[in-house]
This record gives structure tokens, sequence and C-alpha cells, in this order.
């Protein structure tokens, strides 16, 4: 889906909704305002239900202050023209009350841009604005200082997050990533020691096999391939809705019968991804016109190593991730089913999956079908895509009861004689 082809008041109403279905602002809560090639300010309304925005509630105010529609503007719209004066080169700007965030702002601190590398890539740079009154000039000012000055993400004091960007999604993107961080945090806080990255680490993540691997032309698609498509399509919408990844990272692959394999695309919106999106590799060779996720390579390194994995699903879900961001040990004895499919679930060293991908392919084996990377993402894999994606959803849930039950009293994990049981009756192998 390419934006620029989506009418301003249609965008509004688009990333609003996401924004709110996600829970990411109240009702009331939050405006989001596009300025377009004329130097009109489409704007969000005040006084109307987030939830049931349509394009007519959308206002346009005009360069010379001239207001069209049937509500009044955001009460925010101060500080909207103000970053828009102070930034030429932004033409959309996202404001919203996302819980993590707003704790942040509470305590008039900024979260972490080094908990996982994709934070840094997407917002390298993020400060806090004085607090004023709501929808005074005076808000106005001090968001703008913080624009001024270079920054296109403010946390506001006691108040929100205020991102700026040349279009809606790439200021979705940094929203979203930044509120995925600071979730992240509040989460590793809870159970461990937090370990940062250093802060040019996420360098190392900047891989380039996936632009320089040669095309090749599909002269048909199976029935296989389609079904595949399909399939990945249907799980990868479910994971975004669920959260196990944001809307630009998080790759998913499946292995067909001839040896090649389907997997996602690089940048592109995961909440609009459609079948024809996603990239066929063959024998080391990529789908023609078409870029294939980052993860290419060690996602065929793991399919060349183990000939049983038929699919692999890389990705970040929140409360495993804070699991990997800490020295807090990931323990899936928790109830069968979660020993049952995770097994013995490893942690490793942030940099292998970079340097070292043959290594990286090697460690999964029978007891150990999932793995945490270290201030990265989880790596889950299976016999087959619903498999691992069953996978995944455990891991998740795992870590969620695991840091809820810390809030309760000590944990009891199934002992080492019922681990065995567990293993007879089931036929796991080790």
């Amino acid at each position: 889906m390419n934006i620029q082809y989506i009418h301003p008041a249609d965008q509004l109403v688009m990333f609003m909704q996401r924004i709110y279905d996600k829970r990411l602002t109240t009702m009331s809560g939050g405006n989001l305002s596009i300025r377009d090639d004329d130097g009109n300010i489409w704007i969000t309304p005040a006084g109307v239900d987030k939830g049931t925005l349509t394009r007519r509630d959308i206002i346009c105010v005009k360069p010379d202050g001239t207001v069209i529609g049937p509500h009044k503007p955001s009460s925010e719209l101060p500080f909207h023209i103000s970053v828009y004066k102070m930034r030429s080169d932004l033409h959309a700007v996202l404001h919203a009350h996302p819980p993590a965030l707003v704790a942040f702002s509470i305590v008039r601190q900024c979260p972490s841009l080094d908990l996982i590398p994709t934070v840094r890539r997407v917002c390298p740079d993020v400060r806090i604005a004085t607090y004023a009154v709501p929808g005074s000039e005076a808000l106005g000012a001090n968001v703008g200082a913080v624009f001024a000055d270079g920054c296109d993400i403010a946390i506001l004091e006691n108040h929100g997050v205020c991102v700026g960007a040349p279009d809606m999604f790439t200021a979705f993107q940094r929203f979203e990533t930044l509120n995925y961080t600071a979730s992240l945090e509040v989460l590793g806080r809870k159970v461990g020691n937090i370990h940062e990255l250093p802060a040019d680490a996420y360098r190392m993540s900047e891989t380039n096999f996936h632009t320089k691997m040669d095309d090749f032309i599909p002269n048909s698609r199976s029935s296989e391939e389609l079904a595949a498509r399909r399939d990945m399509i249907t799980l990868i919408h479910r994971s975004y809705q669920m959260g196990l990844f944001t809307a630009t990272h998080g790759t998913y692959s499946v292995r067909l019968a001839d040896g090649s394999f389907v997997i996602t695309p690089f940048n592109y919106d995961r909440a609009y991804l459609e079948e024809d999106d996603l990239v066929r590799v063959k024998a080391g060779m990529k789908e023609l016109g078409k870029t294939p996720s980052r993860a290419v390579h060690l996602h065929e390194k793991i399919y060349e190593t183990h000939p049983d994995i038929q699919a692999i699903l890389l990705a970040h879900p929140v409360h495993a991730m804070a699991f990997a961001v800490t020295d807090a040990a990931f323990d899936a004895r928790t109830i069968p089913e979660s020993y049952i499919l995770l097994r013995d679930v490893k942690k490793i060293p942030y940099e292998e999956i970079y340097t070292n991908p043959d290594q990286m392919a090697k460690e999964f084996v029978p007891s150990c079908p999932a793995v945490m990377v270290e201030n990265d993402c989880v790596i889950v894999t299976g016999g087959s895509l619903l498999q691992a994606f069953d996978r995944l959803e455990v891991m998740e849930s795992t870590a969620h009861s695991i840091i809820s039950a810390q809030e309760i009293g000590p944990i009891v994990h199934i002992t080492d004689p019922e681990i065995e049981e567990i293993k007879e009756a089931f036929h796991l192998q080790d």
C-alpha cells in the first residue's frame, strides 16, 4: 500500500483507527495531522469519538487560518502548527497518550533506545518537552522548540508523546516503535536487570545480503505455494493484531516441497501485507522485483541445516522479549503445554545472529525448537507453519504468566522426574 495515493482525510482515519484499536489512546485523547503540498493542515476534530471517525469528520485548516469542516479542530492545533513552522521537511504530526509512554512522561524520562536495534534506527533521538497547559500557545512553543533543534520525537511532560515525520506512515512507525520499547523496558524492569546494547550496536543489524541476491523469474505458482502465501498472510495479520511484532519488523517464512521458501518482504507494513507482497527465494535467488527481509540469509541457513524444519518465525512478542533484554532466565517448565512445545529455550548472544548464521542455524535441535536472541528477537521453528505459530503464541503466553506469577509468589517449576514423565508420554526427543 502506497499511502501517497490516499487522501489526507482517509489517512488520518486509517491511522487513528489503528492507534485506537491497539488501545494506544483513548476515545477523546490524541490527535493526528497532515500538511499537504498546498499548505493545508488536515487534522482530527475535537470532541469526536476516535473509534468512529470518518473522512467527513476530518477538519481542513487553510494557510490563512480558515477552518473547513463540521467540527472544531483538535485543541492541540497550536503545537501541530508550531511543528510545521519549525520544520518544513515534516508533513505529518502524531500525538497520543499510550500508557507506557505516559508512564515515562509522568516521571519525566525518555525510554531506552538501545534495548533492540530497530529502535535506534527508527527513533534516533527523543527529547523532553517542558510541561504547559494542553492546547495553549505555550505548549506549542515548548514542543516546537524540540523540533526546531532537529529532533522528531518529543515526550511531553505529564501529557504524552508527539511525533513528526515526512508522512503519516513514518510517524506511526516511529510512534509504534517508541511505544514498544517503552513497554519492553517497563516489563524488563519487572523481571531482571536491563541490559542495553552499546549505542552503535544497531549498525551490526544493518546487513545488506537481502539487497544483493540475484533474481529469478518464477515460471508458475503451484497450489502449494499459493496455500502457503494465503496461510502466511492470515497469521501475519493475526500476529500484528496480537502485538507479536510491529508494522515493519518481524519475519515469517515457509519452505516449499522443491526446497524454495516464501518469506516476508523488507520494510512493508505488516498490517496490510497481501499474498503477492511475499517473496519466494530459491537456490539463493529472490523473486524478480522484490526485496526479502533482512533475515533471509539466516532463514536460508536454518532450512539448509534442518530438512525437518518447514517454517521459521522471527518476532518480538513483548513479554518474551523482556527476558531477552535482561539477565532473567526463561524457563518453560511452568505447565505441560509450555514444556511440550518449547522445551529448553536457549538465550543466544546478540552478535551471533549477524556474524555467524551457520552456528546460529545449528542451535535448533529437537530439544530446542525456539531461541531468544539477546536484545534482538525470538525465533521459533516448526514442522509446519501452524506448529511454529503455536510455539510463538505459547512462548508469549508463558512469559506473560511468569511475569504475572512473580507478583504473587515464588514460582514452582515442574520437577525433573515430572519432565521425564512428560517426555515419555508425549514421545519427546532429546
